[in-house]
């Protein structure tokens, strides 16, 4: 087993335990070589409600919270791919959080 089926197989097992709705949705981290990228979904109506991306992944957690309390949205789902939460995905994380999400 490679690295990018071991991680999908962790982001299968996640998918299957939470969801996002309108009032709650997921805020879904994915990484590239280059960039960082975070989505708010809401899974019951299928649409990704915010987007935000970057090579800094604390200015993209800030992005990311600011596109949320434009729409209100002040509590997510956090979604962390199937990657390890250190690094990037914890600095996206923290940063959100600092923005005034609660997950």
């Amino acid at each position: 087993m490679n690295k990018q089926s071991a991680r999908d197989r962790k982001r299968k097992k996640i998918r299957a335990k939470i969801s996002g709705t309108a009032l709650r949705p997921r805020l879904s981290v994915f990484k590239s070589n280059t960039a960082v990228y975070a989505q708010l979904v809401d899974d019951a109506a299928g649409k990704t409600l915010a987007s935000a991306k970057g090579t800094d992944a604390a200015k993209v957690g800030n992005e990311i919270a600011k596109a949320a309390s434009v729409k209100k949205i002040n509590s997510v789902v956090f979604d962390r791919g199937g990657y390890v939460y250190t690094g990037k995905v914890r600095a996206l994380a923290e940063a959100a959080r600092e923005g005034g999400l609660k997950f």
